[in-house]
């Protein structure tokens, strides 16, 4: 079975390495880091890489499909664009396709969530709306074949529901679970929209644009 998750510049690290060290640790499974082009790619922060073994168009009928998001998500969101026309052509084939955060907006460009439910980072609902989906606020949204996931951490969540998908068995997912000892008790009970008081929200929302504004400018710097 091979799962492929794609990155790319100002991809964000969880959203691939928490669902890579969950199906990871599934027997049988062939775990495919790959891009547009193989190499190093940086995170959103730029301080960490990640190599990419394999170029896409090597990747030809993976079993799984996992797209991560971040910033970075934003320079790839036309049709043009060599992550979507891949996302687009594999799909078909896939026994599950899947995003984690803004990796969902990835998914609706390429076309497979129009008129579907799905889930996305909390600041990210609006511009997955726009994008065809019909956002709603869970933590881990699975329709037919494709399940996405909301933000950053609950990638390992989303994975741990794709092994039991993946096998038929809760016991499976239950022994990775254990196996990476995934028992979160957060110190706050802040870690979504709908729990955080609108002065905390209004703050991050101050941080993730200006995210993207340093990320647009880097963006229009590569061309």
């Amino acid at each position: 079975m091979q799962i492929a998750i794609p990155i790319f510049n100002g991809f964000t690290a969880l959203d691939a390495i928490g669902p890579y060290d969950v199906l990871s640790r599934l027997p049988g499974a062939e775990v495919v880091i790959c891009a547009a082009e193989p190499g190093e790619k940086r995170t959103e922060s730029g301080v960490l890489g990640v190599m990419a073994d394999r170029a896409l168009a090597e990747v030809e009928r993976p079993d799984v499909i996992v797209v991560p998001g971040g910033v970075g998500t934003r320079n790839h969101l036309e049709q043009g664009d060599p992550y979507i026309r891949w996302i687009a052509d594999v799909h078909p084939g896939t026994q599950w396709t899947t995003s984690v955060c803004t990796g969902s907006l990835m998914l609706a460009e390429a076309g497979i969530l129009d008129g579907v439910e799905a889930t996305t980072h909390w600041a990210a609902r609006e511009a997955l709306a726009e994008l065809g989906a019909v956002p709603i606020a869970k933590r881990v949204v699975e329709r037919g074949k494709v399940i996405t996931a909301a933000g950053v951490s609950s990638g390992i969540d989303m994975a741990l529901t794709l092994v039991e998908r993946l096998t038929g068995a809760e016991l499976m997912a239950q022994a990775i679970q254990l196996g990476i000892e995934y028992d979160p008790e957060p110190p706050h009970d802040t870690g979504s929209l709908e729990k955080a008081p609108p002065e905390l929200v209004e703050l991050v929302m101050s941080a993730l644009k200006a995210e993207d504004e340093k990320a647009a400018e880097l963006h229009s710097l590569s061309l």
